[in-house]
């Protein structure tokens, strides 16, 4: 277990229409300390974290054991621009993502294929929110 989450990232937890038993997809996980604080928080729920980055996984991996075993949360190395659901794993309830590039209008191509990826993995009417706004901004994905 790793220290407190900063007050920026806690204030993105708290805006998160949590509840038990939801599936939230986080992208770009980084170390893992806003997947563990939502897995805390969502009783019988499952958060998968995915980022680019294979170190930032292997820390994710490294200081969130508890929770990994606890079956609430898991990890792993994707884009978002390439992410796809596992065979048999359900979709996600809602998504959320902190300063990931292809999600923030400074790509536009990556930008539309992280939205079709994004689509696919979320349930019918489920929502992606992103760090713009007061802290977050769900994103209108079309269809």
């Amino acid at each position: 277990m790793t220290g407190k989450l900063s007050s920026r990232l806690l204030a993105i937890v708290n805006a998160l229409p949590l509840r038990d038993g939801i599936r939230v997809l986080e992208i770009g996980c980084g170390p893992g300390a806003a997947a563990r604080e939502i897995a805390r928080r969502i009783g019988g729920g499952h958060i998968l974290g995915i980022d680019r980055s294979a170190k930032a996984i292997a820390q994710a991996h490294a200081t969130s054991a508890d929770e990994v075993a606890s079956g609430r949360l898991s990890f792993r190395q994707a884009s978002i621009e390439s992410f796809e659901l596992a065979p048999g794993e359900a979709p996600f309830d809602i998504a959320f993502a902190v300063r990931v590039g292809a999600l923030d209008g400074r790509d536009p191509q990556a930008g539309l294929l992280a939205h079709a990826r994004i689509r696919v993995a979320l349930v019918p009417g489920g929502r992606l929110f992103i760090d713009r706004g007061s802290p977050l901004q769900v994103v209108q994905l079309g269809g």
